[in-house]
């Protein structure tokens, strides 16, 4: 349910996926980014390893996180 300060709960990224994310998958792509620009998905515990694989088979440096932490870097 979306609300006035946004989704109640937090999805995993994956398409199609539905259910709530426990972890933060924070990258960034070297190419165009600079060392200060963190993006991030969120993932359940089924696909974190999927999305974080993903991420670092392409080089992209990658954290992951419990939801709720930020990083500063990655």
């Amino acid at each position: 349910m979306i609300g006035a300060d946004g989704p109640a709960t937090q999805r995993c990224s994956r398409a199609g996926c539905g259910t709530e994310a426990v972890f933060a998958v924070h990258w960034r792509n070297p190419r165009i980014h600079g060392e200060d620009r963190v993006k991030t998905w969120l993932a359940c515990d089924e696909h974190v390893g999927f999305l974080s694989d993903y991420l670092a088979s392409r080089d992209f440096p990658v954290t992951v996180t419990p939801v709720g932490e930020a990083v500063e870097r990655v």
